[in-house]
């Protein structure tokens, strides 16, 4: 049983709704245009906040799918951490898009919404700011994992927990690497609503 929810969880990541969403109703292969990336943030930036809102939903939904179906299975059990890190990694090296993917911001918050609600609200409370003031989604998404494992720990969760906090930000990290070079070169695109439906 516990084989077959992570298999699913991973599976559930995988579902490019990004991709799927710019081909059926934008007639555009996201992975041609702008980053190359299937998450919200790209598709806002290729087709704008119409066809970006419900991909974000459906990435959020994946992830808190991915830990509530483990929940279910093992509510104590490490098995809720696990699946929501395999959701992460399915949606970043999708099996059904020849392991491209995104870099799983929406999962993620899907994710942590499952896991914890406080935990959410407070990493919220801090990459919003950032957003607003900076406009770089990529940064906001990458200070707000780097402070997840330092949330976990602060609020007093045990250490699979902060372990877990960590394993997430390494992927987001790894997962934005060019996202960095394009900050520190002062090339990154800021965020701004396509004037495009």
């Amino acid at each position: 049983m516990t084989a077959a929810v992570l298999i699913a969880a991973y599976l559930l990541g995988s579902i490019p709704h990004g991709f799927i969403f710019s081909k059926m109703f934008g007639k555009t292969n996201i992975l041609e245009h702008g980053s190359g990336n299937i998450g919200a943030t790209n598709v806002l930036r290729v087709l704008g906040w119409k066809m970006a809102l419900p991909v974000f939903i459906l990435d959020l939904l994946k992830g808190f799918l991915a830990v509530m179906l483990a929940k279910a299975v093992a509510q104590e059990s490490m098995l809720p951490l696990a699946s929501g890190l395999l959701a992460m990694i399915g949606h970043s090296f999708s099996l059904f898009l020849g392991f491209k993917g995104g870099k799983a911001a929406a999962t993620s918050i899907g994710v942590l919404l499952a896991l914890s609600g406080w935990v959410t609200l407070a990493l919220i409370a801090v990459a919003i700011p950032v957003l607003v003031i900076t406009r770089y989604v990529s940064l906001a998404s990458m200070v707000g994992s780097l402070l997840l494992p330092l949330v976990f720990w602060r609020l007093g969760f045990e250490l699979p927990y902060i372990i877990f906090g960590l394993a997430v930000a390494f992927l987001v990290i790894i997962r934005h690497q060019a996202n960095i070079k394009r900050l520190l070169s002062g090339t990154e695109p800021k965020l701004k609503f396509s004037s495009r439906h």
